[in-house]
């Protein structure tokens, strides 16, 4: 292992993320259990499970949301060590997060952000910035007076998430997580959703998806994505995208008992 500019920096394959065996807890409080996961270059991962089972936390942390405190394991991105590494550092590295709930920014216009993000993370410059934010705005539903409005603020449920992927199809993330980006969409702004998360990983964008119902994978094809199920902190189960459809059908109790892994 070779130390640059304080980061650690491992030699290994084409494995893009790795996560080992990751604790993670808050508010004195364990709920990553020893999460393994593994994701190449390019692949489409879901992580589902019921409420409270560690989806959004797994998220949060590989993202480096400074809530979540690792107290034992490791998070692995293109050979360099990011567990203790700041969220901005993992963004420049080329992971985004497109969160839940987005948060409301008082004052602050989309247009004016997302110039910031593209001119400090893409190097474009201020007027071309603009041409490109406005033109690909325009297929998430985005006119040019909208993007004069405050980042979040009034927003329903599907305008929050449209404006979550129109950053990540900005940026063009190395790894993409949408953490739950089915909760509060109406059904015509789910289907933009998945289209465009289609694009982005037939580009090359890895994804990691996380939801606890199949509603938005009824929009993908299942021969393109691999399931992961998680249980009280620890992934349980990883079968193919065809096994949403069971989850759907028999529900994850069921298939916890079948499997053994509600013991």
């Amino acid at each position: 292992m070779l130390k640059k500019r304080g980061i650690n920096v491992t030699h290994g394959g084409e494995l893009m993320l790795k996560v080992e065996n990751l604790h993670v807890s808050a508010e004195d409080r364990e709920i990553l259990k020893g999460v393994n996961l593994k994701i190449n270059p390019g692949e489409f991962h879901v992580v589902m499970g019921p409420n409270g089972s560690g989806k959004s936390t797994l998220a949060l942390t590989i993202a480096g949301h400074p809530k979540y405190r690792v107290t034992a394991g490791s998070i692995v991105f293109e050979n360099v060590e990011i567990t203790d590494l700041p969220p901005d550092e993992r963004v420049k590295l080329g992971i985004l997060l497109a969160f839940q709930h987005p948060h409301e920014v008082e004052g602050v216009r989309i247009i004016e952000f997302l110039q910031q993000v593209l001119m400090e993370i893409k190097g474009i410059d201020p007027v071309e910035a603009y041409d490109r934010i406005v033109e690909v705005a325009k297929d998430l539903w985005f006119t040019e007076e909208d993007l004069k409005r405050y980042v979040n603020v009034g927003f329903s449920g599907g305008e929050r998430k449209r404006l979550e992927l129109l950053q990540a199809i900005l940026i063009e993330p190395k790894l993409l997580i949408l953490d739950e980006p089915d909760s509060g969409v109406d059904v015509d702004s789910l289907s933009v959703i998945s289209r465009k998360i289609e694009e982005l990983h037939q580009r090359g964008t890895a994804i990691l998806l996380i939801t606890h119902y199949g509603r938005i994978l009824q929009h993908l094809d299942p021969s393109r994505f691999r399931v992961h199920v998680m249980r009280e902190g620890r992934i349980v189960l990883e079968r193919g995208g065809e096994f949403v459809k069971e989850i759907e059908e028999r529900g994850f109790q069921k298939i916890f008992e079948e499997c053994g892994c509600d013991e």
